[in-house]
């Protein structure tokens, strides 16, 4: 028989299952999550450390409300604009933290070769990872970050008090800088939190 008729032998492939296939789905979607998480983290905690280098003072010449003293804020306020701005970097850092601890659970090798039996991702080869732990470490990972950003609307409230005047004197300028601003963070946060839990739940 010529040579070029003869079959060559050919080699298959173990094909990764179905239920591999949608581990390795969800996994590559949660270290998405967790790289968007600390890139986020990462952005509020600059423009904390900006807001933490300048200290507010309630002296009137530096606010722009006028000669109305009964509108300067008191100094209760601008140690809430502090305390404020240490709970939201606070909340954020621990909310990186627990993303990047997660990140480094998830045993990912440089190895192209799959002998240990882990699945492939991006071409690299990554260990058995639980889906429960990874579910509810970007859980507790988020809500950190939500309560950074509560955090971090209420030291804007303060620091709108303390340049345009508290909200107790009424001043028109305040009550439309504030106004938008415990609204809509609020309600995106009701969004996120809502969407997380919808997908988590599934």
């Amino acid at each position: 028989m010529p040579s070029f008729l003869s079959k060559k032998p050919t080699t298959h492939k173990p094909e990764m299952s179905n239920v591999s296939r949608r581990a390795l789905s969800t996994t590559a979607i949660h270290i998405m999550a967790l790289d968007s998480i600390v890139n986020v983290n990462s952005l509020f905690t600059l423009a904390l450390f900006l807001g933490l280098s300048w200290y507010p003072t309630t002296d009137p010449g530096t606010t722009l409300i006028g000669d109305d003293i009964d509108c300067v804020a008191g100094p209760h306020i601008a140690e809430g604009l502090i305390s404020f701005h240490v709970y939201s970097f606070s909340s954020f850092l621990f909310s990186s933290l627990i993303a990047l601890a997660l990140k480094q659970t998830i045993k990912i090798s440089k190895d192209s070769g799959g002998g240990d039996g882990g699945s492939q991702l991006l071409g690299v080869t990554m260990g058995h990872v639980n889906i429960v732990y990874l579910r509810l470490g970007t859980l507790v990972s988020a809500f950190g970050s939500v309560f950074g950003c509560g955090f971090l609307m209420m030291a804007l409230v303060d620091l709108v008090q303390i340049k345009l005047g508290t909200l107790a004197c009424g001043s028109l300028y305040t009550i439309a800088a504030v106004g938008p601003l415990v609204i809509l963070v609020p309600l995106a946060l009701f969004i996120y939190v809502s969407l997380v839990l919808h997908a988590f739940s599934r």
